[in-house]
């Protein structure tokens, strides 16, 4: 009796060991398949954290935001005359002016004035018939300022018909006085050099920075010579600075704006396009400049 209460403990034995030994083995399992959870999450927060506080310390490196600045109402300035001469040649004086420079030095010109009632086109020219027969003149000498209606030369012309000389065959001092005042006038220097040659009455011409000057014979006429100074816009580059500096482009500040803009400070004063200006304020800032 006592064999067989031995023999059965030994296999319940065995079996509660193996029991115990599973349950240990199903807890472990578990536990280490919820262990990562916890560590993931916690570096997740960490991470979270350490990225919000990077985000919330200020970069040294970083550029300062930009102060806030008014903006003017015009932003572009409009271009002024007397800075367009260094790029492309122009006509420092305006016509009156220019006639009346030629009055002061002695040339009997005629008043600056529309050429006629139907004409927009304004001029003063200067005429004397020295000799002549029953059907043309013999001796004369013509010059013609003309320019438009704003006062704005165009472009200025002159003919000699049978003019005195000297011995020399050179042209007198009275007529080449006239040439003389037309190109001092003008301002541009360089087309000095061609008076020698107008002196001397040899052909001659000239141009540069979109302007010229010819002095030449004129052809089947061997007394006759005809001179013409004007604008004369080539290059490309010329054409465009012309334009820039053309008063036609520049519109009129609508009234709303200017009114707004007065009230504002010296420092953004209105957009004062030369348009507003009129031709007596343009051209008596012209008139003002000299050949520096």
């Amino acid at each position: 009796m006592p064999r067989n209460r031995w023999s059965l403990l030994w296999p319940g034995l065995l079996i509660l060991i193996l029991l115990l030994a599973g349950t240990v083995v199903f807890y472990r399992e578990i536990h280490h398949l919820e262990d990562p959870v916890g560590p993931f999450e916690n570096r997740t927060v960490n991470k979270a954290a350490r990225s919000s506080r990077i985000a919330a310390r200020p970069d040294p490196a970083a550029p300062s935001p930009l102060p806030s600045t008014p903006i003017p109402l015009q932003l572009i300035e409009v271009p002024k005359l007397e800075l367009a001469s260094q790029f492309l040649r122009m006509w420092r004086v305006s016509g009156s002016n220019f006639c009346a420079a030629l009055r002061e030095a002695g040339v009997d010109m005629s008043e600056w004035k529309a050429a006629s009632m139907r004409n927009r086109s304004f001029e003063c020219y200067f005429q004397r018939i020295y000799e002549r027969d029953e059907v043309r003149p013999l001796s004369s000498t013509f010059v013609k300022v003309r320019g438009d209606e704003m006062g704005d030369i165009l472009e200025i012309r002159a003919k000699i018909i049978g003019p005195t000389t000297d011995a020399q065959g050179r042209l007198s001092p009275a007529i080449l006085h006239i040439f003389e005042i037309i190109v001092k006038q003008a301002c541009w220097r360089d087309f000095e050099d061609t008076l020698a040659s107008i002196r001397n009455l040899q052909n001659v011409e000239s141009e540069g920075f979109g302007s010229y000057l010819s002095f030449t014979r004129e052809a089947g006429g061997a007394n006759i010579f005809n001179f013409v100074l004007g604008l004369k816009a080539t290059s490309n580059s010329q054409v465009k600075t012309k334009s820039y500096f053309s008063t036609e482009r520049w519109l009129q500040m609508p009234a709303v704006l200017r009114r707004a803009s007065s009230s504002g400070s010296a420092r953004e004063r209105p957009y004062q396009p030369a348009l507003d200006d009129g031709s007596s304020t343009r051209h008596g800032q012209r008139s003002s400049w000299n050949c520096g």
